[in-house]
């Protein structure tokens, strides 16, 4: 496979990281409007160059993508680029993978109530232009969004005669040493996700909104990671799952932590957390990329990084045996728990962006491989889920897990 990733950020890094382990891949070009990051991340592997490009305009990823001769275009970009790297993949007649959706917009009367543009909603008002044309754009396939809509997709398939809810959880118990404050993964997608507000979808209801980080609840992270309180927060697999799979109800919630969110209502209270530009002493400047500029680069913190992370689907319902005949009351939780002594020995990455970035991986090497198919915009539930597994926890050497509950 021939792949154009656009983003060369700590998520890219790890992406190229891991493809380089794998024979399917051809060739990456690696696109960036940075030239020596783009550079550094290429040099991981002989099969890969980069190039300069625009994640902002659609003809400077369409560009690339022919340049490249790219059977794939992997944004690895923020979601704010979504649509111009969507839309120059699509020009270019490539294929398309992403690990966030387009953005929301809140309604504007009763943000906490309605909801207003949802996440994905560009993407998908253009399904019919990308099945007509034989063209697949895979949508939120990290690791959540991704990994756990899979996990979601199995317990449909192989654990459950009907699900009440998929609930993703997600949480950690990791430490940055050696700062006060650290976010391990982009600050500008993290105020996206956290500050908008939370979506859940009810099959009686539909899809509505919360004030953010509500319905608090501690939930039990297996592997020592143990209890971590977990907040409601705007996130792709609520929009996905029930697209794809049958179920009452469907949640995302996050282990943020009471530190966390505090800053992040800081940041609310102060404006900082604003995309639109400000002028300052001449200068205009978003106060959202100034906060991500005085942060650390999570891409760079993986040697201060110590414990695990865990993303994974939270599925109750009612069993099946193996026959498919129902039996009763199930609880269980589908979980990828790693270890960021681990990512670092093994491809020098810290733990979050790699668990980010192998799905995508698995997901290209089965796309080449013929053995997920189609066309039109997607979401991994739409895919089988026992290939990525399989591969998951077998050549790419990263096992996962179901705990009964």
């Amino acid at each position: 496979m021939r792949i154009l990733l656009v983003g060369a950020g700590g998520v890219g890094d790890a992406f190229c990281a891991i493809a380089s382990h794998r024979e399917f891949v051809e060739s990456i070009v690696v696109g960036d409007i940075d030239p020596a990051r783009a550079e550094r991340v290429a040099s991981r592997d002989d099969r890969f160059t980069a190039t300069t490009l625009d994640a902002s305009d659609p003809a400077s990823i369409a560009a690339a993508a022919t340049d490249a001769r790219a059977d794939l275009v992997m944004n690895a970009a923020d979601p704010r680029f979504v649509m111009p790297i969507f839309d120059g993949a699509f020009a270019a007649g490539a294929n398309y993978m992403d690990m966030a959706m387009s953005i929301s917009e809140p309604h504007p009367e009763r943000p906490h109530e309605l909801t207003g543009v949802k996440l994905g909603d560009r993407q998908f008002a253009k399904a019919d232009e990308w099945t007509e044309r034989g063209l697949l754009a895979l949508c939120g396939m990290g690791v959540e969004p991704g990994m756990a809509d899979v996990f979601a997709r199995y317990a449909a398939d192989e654990l459950f005669s009907s699900i009440r809810e998929v609930g993703i959880r997600d949480g950690a118990d990791m430490v940055v040493r050696g700062y006060d404050f650290a976010p391990t993964f982009s600050i500008w997608t993290v105020i996206e996700e956290c500050l908008n507000p939370p979506v859940i979808w009810e099959r009686d209801r539909g899809w509505y909104t919360t004030p953010p980080f509500s319905e608090p609840e501690v939930f039990r992270f297996p592997e020592g990671i143990g209890d971590v309180e977990c907040v409601n927060v705007e996130h792709e697999e609520v929009l996905l799952v029930p697209r794809w799979i049958d179920c009452e109800r469907v949640t995302f919630k996050y282990g943020l932590g009471d530190e966390f969110i505090q800053v992040l209502e800081t940041l609310h209270k102060l404006g900082l957390d604003r995309t639109d530009p400000v002028s300052v002493k001449g200068s205009s400047v978003s106060p959202r990329d100034v906060v991500a500029a005085c942060l650390p680069d999570p891409a760079g913190l993986g040697d201060r990084i110590e414990g695990k992370t865990c993303a994974g689907a939270w599925v109750t319902g009612t069993g099946k045996d193996a026959e498919g005949n129902a039996t009763g009351p199930r609880d269980v939780y589908l979980y990828h728990v790693v270890d960021n002594a681990e990512t670092m020995g093994r491809d020098g990455a810290q733990a979050v962006v790699w668990q980010t970035a192998v799905g995508p991986v698995i997901a290209c090497e089965l796309i080449d491989a013929g053995v997920w198919t189609g066309a039109g915009v997607v979401g991994p539930e739409a895919m089988a889920p026992v290939p990525f597994l399989d591969l998951l926890g077998g050549e790419y050497g990263s096992p996962w897990g179901i705990e009964e509950r």
